[in-house]
């Protein structure tokens, strides 16, 4: 793409003649109209050359007619300005990220490079605190995002204290283990902040350029959320804590009354700081929303793997306890849970099942008891056999839970033949996840039968799990009967065109199911075409 200047049109940008495009810039109250030539916009930006075709632009009257209400008309006139003279002037009225932004935007590469230069290099290049608040929000400006953290973060610090939305800036990733320190004393001092997003900025790593650890910010962080008494949402997601990270925070846990999510996914808290965050699930009352990724097994343990499965089922029974205990947790995820280990896979292969029932044993002993918990998430945690039916059981009593998520956990066939009991009697469950769990033609025909008298699910996925065409007919009657369930997922099923016609035939007479996921069962060209006829939501 040619970027040269072309001096000799800015006569044309003055006294407009032969223009044959509209382009309508910002919104009310400040709106303005730029008359100019299309020619010229599409050999200086690969962006005009599309958007001026028909495909985005409309004609009126002969004139091709573009809106751009995301633009201010100060900023797009020095743009303009620039594709027609080659000049790039600004004062400093106007924010130099906002030029770059829209140049990068339209693709006047060259004007976004030298805004780029001037932030890179300038403090007085940036705008605080609004250039600030405003590079936070994209995330495709890395070195941008950093320079406004190295640059400005006093400024940051001293607009943070005052008691202003902290908020604004929604990404800590360059504020590294200084920035975090600094923070923490701001959240002993901010009283407006309700939100809070420090995921996936190493919090627990160590830094071998220093030969420091950064695990002392998890301390310090932990004290001021002692203090804090606004904040409401923390997400401290992939930040390679460990067990005694874990600790501190479950301490938090027992301390802080206003915390109401804490996500900590992706985390190698391992056993024993799993146990005390569950036990300070017992002693919270707050906290409604949390996300755990507790016993992942790490190197340290690698090393001891006997002892770690030995201790699997406490940290489960310690959640389960916390279950009982809590009143106020609405949504838990134990998403993936389950251990792998590349040093005695045969040993994992040989207790895991025994043990995982255990632990689904006691969490469904405490959803029997727990009349809070609306959400729970238990995929990948290898429950078994044993442990799917005592969870059924469970179902079969709880008044609460409307999602439930048991993806890849190796129930079988008469789990979910349990499973399909419990949907007959629960009249609570709006959501069920059963993928990857080997249910088979006998569980999917019981789920299916469940189909017909459960009026409240409203989503069930059966992805991959082996069901054939004898399934996909039962459940193709249940479709014919249930009036509730909107979403359902039969991917990977071998249902085979015998199947995908009896739900081509179903869907004539079912009128509330709006999403159907049919792919990869080997169905032919005229059973996909009768699918396609009737219901444009299908995956094929």
């Amino acid at each position: 793409m040619n970027n040269e200047p072309i001096p000799s049109f800015s006569n044309l940008l003055e006294n407009p003649k032969d223009f044959d495009v509209k382009i309508k810039v910002g919104e009310n109250p400040d709106i303005k109209e730029f008359k100019v030539r299309s020619n010229i916009l599409s050999a200086k930006s690969e962006y005009f050359k599309v958007a001026l075709s028909s495909r985005w632009a409309r004609r009126e009257d002969g004139f091709i007619i573009l809106e751009k209400p995301n633009i201010s008309p100060s900023i797009f006139e020095i743009l303009i300005n620039y594709t027609y003279t080659g000049k790039f002037s600004n004062n400093n009225e106007i924010s130099l990220l906002d030029i770059f932004i829209a140049a990068d935007e339209i693709g006047l590469f060259e004007i976004s490079q030298q805004a780029e230069k001037r932030l890179l290099k300038n403090v007085s290049a940036w705008q605080f605190p609004k250039d600030f608040i405003t590079i936070c929000k994209y995330d495709n400006f890395t070195n941008l995002q950093e320079a406004a953290v190295l640059l400005k973060r006093k400024e940051a610090f001293k607009y943070l204290t005052q008691g202003k939305a902290l908020e604004d800036f929604p990404n800590y990733s360059g504020w590294g283990s200084e920035g975090i320190n600094e923070l923490s004393e701001v959240l002993c001092k901010n009283t407006m902040l309700t939100s809070l997003n420090l995921s996936s900025i190493s919090l627990g790593s160590y830094n071998f350029k220093t030969s420091s650890s950064n695990r002392s910010s998890v301390k310090v962080l932990a004290d001021a959320l002692c203090k804090n008494f606004t904040l409401k949402d923390l997400n401290l997601r992939h930040n390679l804590l460990e067990s005694e990270e874990g600790k501190v925070l479950a301490d938090v846990l027992c301390n802080n009354s206003t915390l109401t999510s804490l996500n900590l996914e992706y985390n190698n808290f391992g056993s024993e700081g799993g146990k005390e965050l569950a036990n300070a699930l017992c002693k919270n009352s707050t906290l409604k929303i949390s996300i755990l990724d507790i016993i992942t097994l790490d190197q340290k343990e690698e090393k001891h793997l006997l002892m770690h499965f030995a201790r699997i089922p406490q940290v489960g029974k310690k959640l389960a306890d916390a279950l009982c205990k809590n009143s106020t947790l609405k949504v838990l995820n134990l998403c993936n849970n389950n251990l792998e280990s590349k040093i005695a896979p045969f040993i994992t292969s040989f207790l895991s099942p025994f043990l995982y029932s255990l632990v689904g044993k006691a969490l469904a002993n405490a959803l029997c008891k727990n009349t809070a918990l609306t959400s729970l998430n238990l995929q990948g945690n290898n429950l078994g056999s044993k442990g799917g039916k005592e969870l059924a059981d469970a179902l079969c009593k709880n008044s609460t839970l409307k999602v439930l998520n048991l993806c890849n956990n190796n129930l079988g066939s008469k789990e979910g033949k349990a499973l399909a009991d419990a949907l007959c009697k629960n009249s609570m469950l709006t959501f069920l996840n059963l993928q990857d769990n080997n249910l088979g033609s006998e569980g999917g025909k019981a789920l299916a039968d469940a189909l017909c008298k459960n009026s409240t699910l409203t989503s069930l996925n059966l992805n991959n799990n082996f069901l054939e065409a004898v399934c996909g007919k039962a459940l193709a009657d249940a479709l014919c009967k249930n009036s509730t369930l909107i979403s359902l997922e039969l991917q990977d099923n071998n249902l085979l065109s015998e199947g995908g016609k009896a739900l081509a035939n179903a869907l004539y007479k079912n009128s509330t199911l709006t999403y159907l996921n049919l792919q990869y069962n080997h169905l032919d060209r005229k059973v996909i075409r009768a699918l396609t006829d009737i219901r444009p939501r299908i995956l094929l």
